[in-house]
C-alpha cells in the first residue's frame, strides 16, 4: 500500500499549474466578529467541475503511462469524483466511464455527462457496486480511479492545503484549528499532509453528517469502524461505507478529532453561505461550515475567542430543490 508523503503534494502542485483554479479563502466578517475570532473559508466550491475532486483526479489521470491510457479509466462516484475524473480525462484524451448512484443530484449527472465519460447507475439500497466495479474491470481492464483510497488521489487533494498555507502566510496569521468535511478521507489526508507539515501544534477535525460519522468513530476507536447505512442523508457527497486504509493511515495521528452536524445543520450554513458570500454550497461540501454555526466546534474545543479558524467549502454543486430548501431555512447569527 503506497502511502503519500509532504513531497508527493508539491509535486502533485506542479503537475496541476495552470490546470486546476486556485481557490481563493474567504475571510468571513461576520461569522468571525460573532466569535471573536478570525473564520476563513476555503471556497473549493469554485474549483473546476465544482469541488475539490479535480485535483486529485487529474493527478492521478496524468500519471497514467500512455500504454495503459487506451484501456481508459473508471471511478465510482455520488458525483463530484465522477465530475472531477471525466474532466480530468477529456483534458488528457481518456475516455472516462463513471458508476454512480442512480439518486445522485442531477445537476453532478448532468455535468459528469457534459465532460464526455459514459454513465452506469446502480441502486444505493439494492445494488452492490463493488460487483458492478468488479465485472466492469474484469471486462474492459480500465484503470479504476478510486475517490479517496488512492494516493495520488490524496496527494492532489493536499494541494487544497498548500494553498491555505501560503495565503495564511502571506497574511502574516497561523491557524489553530482546521476544519474538513470528511467523506472517506481524501481530502483529510491531503490536508493532514499539507499543513500538518507547516503547522505542527494545529488541531484539525473532520466534520461528517449525524448518523453516518465513521470518520469520528474510527479516530476514537483506533482502527477502521463503517457506518450502517449508506443512505439517509442529504449530504451524499460524503456518505462513504468506511474510511479508505491509505487516509486513515495518514489520519489517524494527525486528528484532533471528528465532529458531526445536522442535516438541518448543513442547510442553515448553505443559506449562510449564500447571504453572507453569496456562495453556492452543496450540503456535504457545507458541513464544516455548519461545525462552526451550529456551536459544534465550540462544544468541542471551548471558546473560540482570538483563534484563527479554517473551514473547507468543498463543494458547489447543490440541485435546486435543495437550495431552495435551504433558503427557506431559519438560521440565527
Amino acid at each position: 500500500m503506497k502511502i503519500p508523503n509532504y513531497d508527493d503534494v508539491l509535486a502533485a502542485a506542479e503537475r496541476l499549474k495552470g490546470i486546476a483554479i486556485r481557490t481563493p479563502l474567504l475571510y468571513s466578517p461576520a461569522l468571525s466578529e460573532r466569535l471573536d475570532a478570525r473564520i476563513y473559508l476555503k471556497s473549493e466550491n469554485l474549483q473546476r467541475t465544482g469541488s475539490f475532486k479535480f485535483r486529485g483526479a487529474f493527478n492521478a489521470l496524468s500519471q497514467i503511462p500512455e500504454i495503459d491510457r487506451t484501456r481508459g479509466v473508471l471511478a465510482i462516484s455520488s458525483g463530484n469524483h465522477g465530475q472531477g475524473v471525466a474532466e480530468a480525462a477529456r483534458l488528457l484524451g481518456i475516455q472516462a466511464t463513471i458508476i454512480m448512484p442512480a439518486d445522485a443530484p442531477e445537476v453532478k449527472i448532468t455535468r459528469t455527462r457534459d465532460s464526455g465519460a459514459e454513465l452506469i447507475f446502480y441502486d444505493r439500497a439494492g445494488e452492490d457496486r463493488d460487483q458492478i466495479t468488479k465485472s466492469h474491470l474484469q471486462q474492459t481492464g480500465a484503470v479504476l480511479i478510486h475517490p479517496f483510497n488512492n494516493a495520488d488521489v490524496i496527494a492532489g487533494q493536499g494541494t487544497v492545503g498548500l494553498e491555505v498555507a501560503d495565503e495564511l502566510s502571506a497574511r502574516g496569521e497561523v491557524p489553530d484549528i482546521l476544519l474538513v468535511c470528511t467523506g472517506g478521507g481524501g481530502l483529510t489526508a491531503g490536508l493532514a499532509l499539507a499543513c500538518s507539515e507547516r503547522y505542527p501544534d494545529l488541531q484539525m477535525f473532520s466534520v461528517e453528517p449525524d448518523g453516518f460519522d465513521d470518520y469520528r468513530r474510527s479516530l476514537l476507536s483506533g482502527v477502521i469502524v463503517s457506518n450502517d447505512a449508506t443512505t439517509g442523508s442529504i449530504c451524499d457527497a460524503i456518505l462513504t461505507p468506511a474510511a479508505g486504509e491509505i487516509g486513515f493511515s495518514i489520519n489517524k495521528d494527525r486528528l484532533k478529532g471528528g465532529l458531526s452536524v445536522s442535516d438541518l445543520d448543513a442547510l442553515r450554513a448553505i443559506r449562510f453561505a449564500f447571504e453572507k458570500h453569496r456562495m453556492l454550497a452543496e450540503p456535504g461540501g457545507a458541513v464544516a461550515l455548519a461545525a462552526i454555526l451550529s456551536g459544534r466546534l465550540e462544544t468541542q474545543v471551548g471558546s473560540l475567542s482570538g483563534k484563527t479558524i479554517v473551514a473547507t467549502v468543498s463543494g458547489g454543486n447543490v440541485d435546486q430543490s435543495v437550495l431552495l430548501q435551504a433558503l427557506q431555512t431559519a438560521y440565527e447569527l
